[in-house]
């Protein structure tokens, strides 16, 4: 069995690369970018059949742009399993009109619709979201939040990890969507509250406008994203994020928390 791990160098590939290489599982890691086993580009249908070649199994990053390429090259290859990073965000009742939603529900579709088996892997929000504050935290700034009682999920990238190994590694669990979630659902007040206790570092923040958020993040996120981002935070403000045990159920471990999640992290804030 040879498991095909796509964007080798994000966070959940890594850990999940080191999981698999624990346990003597033949591996073969993939990026658009120098470093990993092989190139695969997500976006480069070309890139396709060198990476898929021998893989049994794969991890996959959710990219629309060749997906049904993708697929159907997987088949030829002889892929019996594919695993989905995917997002909660398709549960949205208009996940369709959300570009982010849309983008990981139309990859979802084609997993679907192949005769492959497929695992989505749905986490809500990423503890590792408040990476994007590390700029402002160390510049002494105040961090700008358009729904200051906007709640979260925040997961830590190494239970999805976690939990793919336990899908990737065990049939009976597999082939099923699953909903990912942190074991609290916080407001981003609270989470940076986490953060300055947990680090030691006095971190302020500021509430501003939807179009003041919009122009700071100009530079970082299209305005469409944002628009959707905007509009999930302000539907979550002051309402607490339905929580899932899945963690727990697939790995036998409680999900990781924020604290945790931020005393892994502390030196990327100071």
């Amino acid at each position: 069995m040879t498991i095909l791990i796509t964007g080798a160098r994000g966070a959940v590939a890594k850990h999940l690369a080191a999981l698999l290489r624990e346990r003597g599982l033949d591996i073969r890691t993939a990026s658009k970018s120098p470093g990993a086993d092989v190139v695969c580009d997500l976006g480069d249908a070309s890139t396709f059949p060198a990476a898929l070649k021998g893989a049994t199994s794969v991890f996959l990053y959710a990219d629309p742009a060749h997906i049904d390429a993708f697929v159907k090259q997987a088949a030829e290859a002889g892929v019996e399993h594919i695993v989905l990073l995917s997002s909660s965000a398709v549960l949205a009742p208009d996940a369709e009109s959300q570009p982010l939603a849309k983008s990981h529900l139309d990859v979802e579709h084609a997993l679907w619709a192949s005769s492959i088996k497929a695992t989505t892997l749905r986490p809500g929000s990423f503890a590792s979201n408040a990476l994007s504050w590390t700029w402002t935290i160390k510049s002494g700034k105040p961090i700008s939040l358009p729904y200051p009682g906007s709640h979260t999920d925040p997961i830590h990238e190494a239970d999805v990890a976690d939990v793919a190994l336990a899908v990737l590694t065990n049939n009976e669990i597999s082939g099923k969507p699953y909903t990912l979630t942190g074991p609290q659902s916080l407001t981003f007040a609270e989470q940076i509250a986490v953060l300055a206790e947990v680090t030691g570092v006095p971190i302020e923040a500021r509430p501003v406008t939807r179009e003041e958020w919009k122009a700071e993040m100009a530079d970082y996120i299209p305005a469409q994203f944002a628009d959707g981002l905007l509009d999930w935070w302000q539907s979550t403000d002051g309402r607490p994020v339905q929580l899932t045990d899945a963690v727990e159920r697939l790995t036998g471990h409680p999900a990781r928390t924020f604290a945790t999640w931020a005393a892994d992290h502390a030196g990327d804030f100071s």
